[in-house]
C-alpha cells in the first residue's frame, strides 16, 4: 500500500474554516492637510466637511454589508483616516448608536478613535467619551518642532502635550502616542528623546514605526535630505526599544508597545487573522463565509464623492477578491508573524482552513535559519526573526 502524503486517502482532510472575533473600521478620510509621507485614503478638506451626509453613508455602507456577518459580535470598533477628530462628537456618536441598533455590540468592547494633537478643541474628548469612544490614538510623530514641520505636519509639540492633557482631563486613561523614528535630520539622540518626552505623558500604549518612503507620496518624488541609513536606523530603534522596556512598556508587534493589559484590541485581532468590517471610503475588510469555506477581501470606492454617491450600494464596492488557498499561508504570516508571541498551529488551521502540512516545509526552512522557533503547538519569531520579518514572511509566499 503506498502511504504517501500525496495520496487521496492518507492525506489529512481540511479543517473547516471557523468565524474569528469580528471587528469594525470606519474610515473617516478628511484631513486638514496632507502629508508628505502619507500613503494612506486621505483628502484635503475643501470648505465645509458634510458630516451628516457621510454618516447616513456609512449607515448605507453597513446595511449593505451586514448580510456577510448576521448573528455575528463586534468586538472593537476603530475609527481611523484621515483625521477622525475632524468630525464632532455629535456624528460619532450617530454613527455608534445606529451601528449598535444593527450589530451586536461585545459588552465593553475598545473603540478606538485616531486624533491629530492640531485638530483637538477643548471639550472635544469629553464629548467623545460621552459618545462611547474609550481609547484614543493621538498622531504625535515626533515632539522635535522643526522635524514637525518637515513631515507637514499641523501641530507643534506643545500642541501635543496640550491634547494629551485635555484627554485625561476627560477621563481616558487607555491612550496610544505614535511616533516615527529616521526622520530626515534625526539624530540617535533626538529619537530617544522623543521617547523620553513620550514616555513622561505616561501613555498606556507606544506606537514607534520608521519612516518609509511610499510609493505615490511627495516624498517618494522627491525625498527628502538628511534620512538616516539603515544600520542607523536600526541603531535607533534598538536604543529606543531598551528605552520603552526600561519604562515598562513591552514590544508585544514589530512597532507596538503596551504596558500590561494595554495591547491594541482592535490591532490584535488584525495580526491574528481576525475578521472586519471596513466601512468607509477606501475601506477595507476581511471576512470569513463560513458557509461557503471562503475568505473574503472587500474595499471601498476610495474618493470621498464617489462613495458618497454610490453608499449602500453594490456600485460602492471598489473590489471583492476571494483569498485562494495557495495564498492563505502567505496572508496568514503576514500578520502573524508580526506578533512576538507568534501563533498557534491549531488558530492556523481553524483560520485558514490549510492543514498544518501546507507550511510545513516553509517553517522547517524558517526554523534552520534560525527565525522560527517551536514550543510544542506554538510557533514564534526568534530574536533575529524579527530583525528580518520580511525575509521570514517571504517564505510562506508560493
Amino acid at each position: 500500500m503506498n502511504t504517501s502524503l500525496s495520496t487521496p486517502v492518507d492525506a489529512p482532510a481540511a479543517p473547516a474554516l471557523l468565524h474569528p472575533p469580528l471587528s469594525l473600521y470606519v474610515h473617516l478620510p478628511w484631513c486638514v492637510r496632507k502629508c508628505p509621507y502619507c500613503d494612506f485614503n486621505s483628502h484635503e478638506q475643501r470648505g465645509e466637511l458634510p458630516f451628516a451626509a457621510y454618516v447616513d453613508a456609512l449607515l448605507a455602507d453597513l446595511d449593505h454589508d451586514l448580510p456577510l456577518v448576521w448573528g455575528r459580535t463586534i468586538h472593537s470598533v476603530f475609527f481611523g483616516g484621515g483625521t477622525p477628530s475632524l468630525f464632532p462628537a455629535e456624528a460619532i456618536d450617530a454613527f455608534l448608536q445606529a451601528a449598535s441598533a444593527r450589530l451586536r455590540f461585545a459588552p465593553n468592547l475598545e473603540i478606538t478613535l485616531e486624533t491629530n494633537p492640531g485638530t483637538a478643541e477643548h471639550g472635544r474628548f469629553e464629548h467623545y467619551r460621552g459618545a462611547g469612544v474609550n481609547r484614543i490614538s493621538f498622531g504625535i510623530q515626533t515632539f522635535d518642532d522643526d522635524t514637525l514641520q518637515r513631515l507637514g505636519r499641523i501641530h507643534d509639540s506643545a500642541e501635543a502635550v496640550a491634547a494629551v492633557a485635555l484627554a485625561r482631563e476627560a477621563g481616558f486613561d487607555n491612550f496610544n502616542l505614535d511616533l516615527m523614528y529616521a526622520l530626515p535630520q534625526q539624530t540617535l539622540a533626538m529619537a530617544e528623546r522623543d521617547i523620553e518626552r513620550a514616555v513622561a505623558l505616561q501613555p498606556s500604549h507606544i506606537s514607534h514605526y520608521q519612516l518609509t518612503l511610499e510609493p505615490n507620496t511627495v516624498f517618494a518624488a522627491k525625498p527628502p535630505t538628511g534620512i538616516p541609513d539603515e544600520d542607523t536606523a536600526w541603531e535607533m530603534q534598538e536604543h529606543c526599544q531598551a528605552l520603552l522596556a526600561g519604562a515598562g512598556y513591552a514590544q508585544y508587534e514589530v512597532s507596538a508597545y503596551a504596558r500590561p493589559g494595554r495591547q491594541c484590541e482592535h490591532n490584535l485581532n488584525y495580526w491574528r487573522f481576525g475578521d472586519y468590517l471596513g466601512i468607509g471610503a477606501g475601506a477595507h475588510g476581511k471576512i470569513t463565509l463560513g458557509a461557503e469555506q471562503a475568505i473574503l477581501r472587500r474595499w471601498k470606492l476610495k474618493h470621498p464623492a464617489a462613495y458618497l454617491a454610490a453608499a449602500g450600494t453594490p456600485q460602492a464596492i471598489g473590489g471583492d477578491e476571494r483569498i485562494e488557498p495557495g495564498r492563505r499561508p502567505f496572508e496568514y504570516m503576514l500578520n502573524a508573524l508580526r506578533l512576538n508571541e507568534g501563533f498557534s498551529l491549531t488558530q492556523f488551521e481553524r483560520r485558514t482552513g490549510l492543514t498544518r502540512a501546507a507550511i510545513a516545509d516553509a517553517l522547517a526552512t524558517a526554523r534552520e535559519r534560525g527565525w522560527l522557533q517551536m514550543n510544542g503547538d506554538r510557533v514564534a519569531p526568534t530574536e533575529l526573526g524579527r530583525r528580518f520579518t520580511n525575509d521570514v514572511i517571504e517564505l510562506f509566499l508560493v
